[in-house]
């Protein structure tokens, strides 16, 4: 065998890249650019139908006259249904029931929450059953619940006067809940906070188990009990999840409609009591628009609890984050 066939053969020369072609470009271009906007799409175009558009056409109502009882009583209102607001003892009546029952409901709703979560985070026989326990309230139909206490705080044969006639009180005139501003009040806030107290509960637990447990240790070995833990370790260490709870509570108890409805003898009339003791805003929108007939009032009256919303979820959220940071 000669040298030259024992000789590598020498390297080819490399060939330059093939310059894909204008449909091969024109696809990478279309999966790139154009197929994720085509996935989400979907989303946009059902908030647009059915969020925007109610929104929006919301607006457009609160500033016209609209009675479906008088519909030659149209043409735009401007601010006039707003401006009527300010003087209806209604509305103002609402607001504050609104907020009683908020109060009630929202504050020991959150308090018992953390505390309950802070007890399942420790180590518990059966830990899962008492987490599912404490869920089974949000579980329940909302009109099943209130229906049950509804008749748990009835004036003749309730629960609530029973346990109250074994101390005491009111044995010979039974406490008529429905009555007054302020029994109604904690009525339906029991009922609210039946439902979302293990709710919260199971949300605060899910970020606490995300706490290491050294500083639990080391608090422990500084001599803080487990009081001291839970409001100046466990809170400020979960503060996005509080701040969460509290927006949440802060936006359905103040669109509060279906407990107060199913509390009250007569639902259909939606007065929230003989003497409106325990109606609220989102009843008294409710009244004003498919009972009296005056959807442009009643529109107004919902962008104004829609700005008071984002008020006091506002104020709420700076509150907790200011409280968070000082613990």
């Amino acid at each position: 065998m000669s040298l030259t066939q024992l000789r590598p053969a020498a390297h080819h020369r490399a060939e330059p890249p093939k310059t894909p072609s204008k449909a091969k470009q024109w696809l990478y271009r279309f999966d790139i650019k154009t197929v994720p906007y085509a996935l989400i799409a979907p989303f946009f175009i059902l908030f647009g139908v059915f969020g925007l558009f109610p929104i929006i056409f919301n607006g457009v109502v609160a500033l016209r006259n609209w009675r479906l009882d008088d519909p030659t009583l149209t043409g735009w209102a401007g601010f006039g249904n707003f401006t009527k607001l300010l003087s209806d003892e209604d509305f103002w009546n609402a607001l504050g029931n609104t907020f009683g029952i908020f109060i009630l409901s929202t504050v020991p709703q959150l308090i018992a929450a953390l505390i309950i979560a802070n007890l399942l985070n420790r180590k518990l026989r059966a830990t899962t059953w008492w987490r599912i326990g404490v869920l089974l309230p949000y579980l329940t139909p909302v009109v099943a619940s209130t229906l049950v206490f509804a008749v748990f705080f009835s004036r003749d044969y309730g629960l609530a006067n029973w346990f109250l006639s074994l101390v005491g009180f009111g044995q010979d005139d039974p406490l008529d809940w429905r009555a007054a501003k302020w029994s109604s009040w904690i009525a339906i806030a029991t009922m609210v906070n039946w439902k979302w107290i293990g709710y919260n509960a199971l949300l605060y637990l899910s970020a606490m188990q995300t706490i290491p447990k050294d500083v639990y240790e080391a608090a422990a070995v500084d001599g803080a009990g487990p009081w001291r833990q839970l409001w100046r370790i466990t809170v400020p260490m979960i503060q996005p999840v509080v701040v969460f709870t509290v927006i949440l509570s802060t936006i359905g108890g103040l669109q509060l409609f279906n407990e107060p409805m199913m509390f009250d003898e007569n639902p259909q009339s939606a007065s929230g009591g003989s003497d409106h003791q325990f109606q609220t805003i989102a009843q008294l929108i409710y009244k004003v628009g498919w009972k009296d007939l005056n959807l442009g009032y009643a529109a107004a009256m919902s962008w104004a609890l829609f700005l008071i919303i984002l008020i006091v979820a506002g104020v709420n959220a700076l509150l907790t984050k200011r409280i968070g940071g000082d613990r």
